[in-house]
């Protein structure tokens, strides 16, 4: 594996693919923690004379947060104290100009890569390479770097395109996040509990699956939409609103495969045994073997209740190795980061 400190970057111009796909809230990003995750790789760059160029992808088709990057853009400008200009396109003659155009130590921020057709849908490396996006950008480029971690299991142009064409080389954030997982798959400490939340469900999916076949996980415990879909497998009434939210989401269909799961695994993947909804203004706790469960019915789910977090907080403090992604609940709002929040105070 290459490493970042092994080139010269002076007067080369380098293709930084972050992962800067952040909360968003009446139209505005709501954090700014993935632009901190990054500044090391961006300032080390820059000091070094590189000419970046920055790509990240937010959110995706038909999504509420699927905005633009001028305000990403903004953002990093403030972080790192210096212009990021902001560029409204991706691979075209704008583009290709505005990267031919920088100088050394300058910096800019390519459109959202997923305003392209070709980003929104995984292809083999071969096809990848083929895109317009890699056929236009790669005779611009010198040097690929990515900390796009998050994102970097997706075989899309932008991710993979470039791989046998340019160097592609891991930025701090993305060594430092190899190290850390291939140390925890590797282990032989018991017991290892992953922690799998949010709303990449199939994703968190294809993680348990591969752990738990293979022995590299002692334990899985689910929060966040990964909890709902595991908790509807075994057999849960989650009502009309939660229901509705993930039909609309595109993960009804993704039960049956978790039932699967389950059906060979089912002593090992931990779901919540309670939930926590907004109502009348307040947060309410609801057991899923409670009589007050026709709130689901009204009121969709934000996060895990505090039963949960405590069976959740006990298993954590014994195990050996943690492995964790994804938050349990909408951690964006203060009422709802409970779940989120206690958890990861229990994984330290």
């Amino acid at each position: 594996m290459f490493r970042i400190t092994e080139f010269n970057y002076h007067g080369k111009t380098v293709f930084f693919r972050a992962d800067l796909n952040s909360p968003v809230k009446d139209g505005k990003i709501i954090s700014d923690a993935r632009f901190r995750a990054v500044l090391h790789t961006i300032r080390y760059l820059l000091e070094h004379n590189a000419k970046v160029v920055v790509g990240t992808h937010q959110s995706k088709p038909y999504e509420e947060d699927y905005l633009t990057t001028e305000e990403h853009a903004k953002i990093l400008s403030s972080l790192l104290g210096i212009e990021v200009r902001y560029v409204e396109d991706i691979f075209g003659r704008c583009a290709r100009e505005a990267i031919t155009s920088l100088k050394p130590g300058e910096i800019l921020m390519l459109e959202n890569l997923r305003f392209a057709a070709e980003e929104t849908k995984q292809a083999s490396l071969e096809k990848c390479e083929k895109t317009h996006f890699v056929r236009k950008l790669s005779p611009l480029i010198d040097y690929v770097v990515t900390d796009a971690f998050a994102a970097s299991h997706r075989s899309q142009p932008s991710l993979v395109g470039f791989a046998r064409l340019k160097p592609m080389i891991p930025g701090f954030l993305m060594e430092k996040e190899l190290k850390a997982l291939n140390k925890a798959y590797e282990s032989k400490e018991r017991p290892k509990i992953y922690v799998l939340g949010g709303a990449k469900v199939e994703d968190s999916l294809k993680v348990a699956e591969n752990v738990l076949r293979n022995g590299k996980a002692d334990l899985i415990l689910t929060g966040g939409l990964v909890g709902q879909i595991f908790t509807l497998a075994k057999g849960f009434d989650l009502g009309d609103a939660n229901i509705s939210f993930l039909e609309k989401k595109g993960l009804i269909k993704l039960i049956d495969w978790a039932e699967e799961i389950l059906n060979e695994f089912y002593p090992y993947v931990r779901t919540p045994v309670d939930f926590a909804v907004e109502y009348k203004g307040e947060r309410v706790e609801v057991d899923l073997l409670s009589d007050k469960k026709w709130i689901f019915d009204e009121r969709p789910i934000m996060d895990i209740g505090s039963r949960t977090i405590e069976k959740y907080r006990e298993i954590l403090q014994e195990a050996a190795i943690i492995v964790a992604n994804g938050p349990m609940g909408v951690f964006e709002i203060e009422e709802f980061a409970k779940g989120t929040v206690e958890v990861f105070k229990a994984i330290g």
